[in-house]
């Protein structure tokens, strides 16, 4: 072969060592501040989080027919992010096996996981804090979609009110 061939497909497979090396550099760096990343989504995500959290429930009691009274709600407003098998039992009391885990965001931009047990006349939960990195380590990278979607859908139905808000004041006081 051409020597200046060889000498050229050499340097390719060179560039392409060099470019595996620094993207696997590049991916657990990333892998590294996920995190961070996910920190600052949440403190961003706050203040929608009032607006269009949910109230979940605390703890109530139960009818025999399965219907739930005397319902408590936590204060804060939260998210759903994500949901995980459940642990065997609650850190709070061994003698409570966990039905659902859920994790959240409050509007605090705080990560939570809610524990919830069920039994034949009660529901009740247990909140655990959550760092950013512990979320994720539980909960997977789904959560950096799920707070990105959150505030997607947030903003579309801003815009869909807007445009409710501008058609009314149109048909209220039409253009002249």
């Amino acid at each position: 072969m051409d020597p200046i061939i060889e000498e050229g497909y050499a340097r390719l497979l060179e560039t392409v060592g060099d470019l595996q090396a620094k993207k696997e550099e590049s991916a657990k760096e990333l892998r590294e501040k996920t995190g961070a990343l996910v920190a600052r989504m949440a403190a961003d995500t706050a203040p929608a989080v009032k607006k269009i959290g949910l109230e979940m429930l605390w703890r109530a009691k139960r009818e025999a027919s399965g219907e739930l009274y005397d319902q408590e709600f936590y204060e804060k407003k939260m998210i759903v992010l994500g949901k995980a098998d459940p642990l065997p039992y609650r850190p709070d009391d061994p003698s409570k096996p966990i039905d659902t885990q859920i994790c959240v965001l409050d509007e605090d931009g705080k990560f939570c996981e809610v524990m919830y047990t069920t039994t034949e006349i009660r529901v009740d939960s247990y909140t655990n804090a959550l760092t950013p990195e512990e979320a994720v380590d539980l909960y997977g990278y789904d959560l950096v979609f799920m707070l990105y979607r959150a505030l997607y859908e947030y903003v579309e139905k801003e815009e869909e009110l807007t445009a409710a808000l501008a058609r009314a004041l149109e048909y209220i006081a039409p253009s002249e």
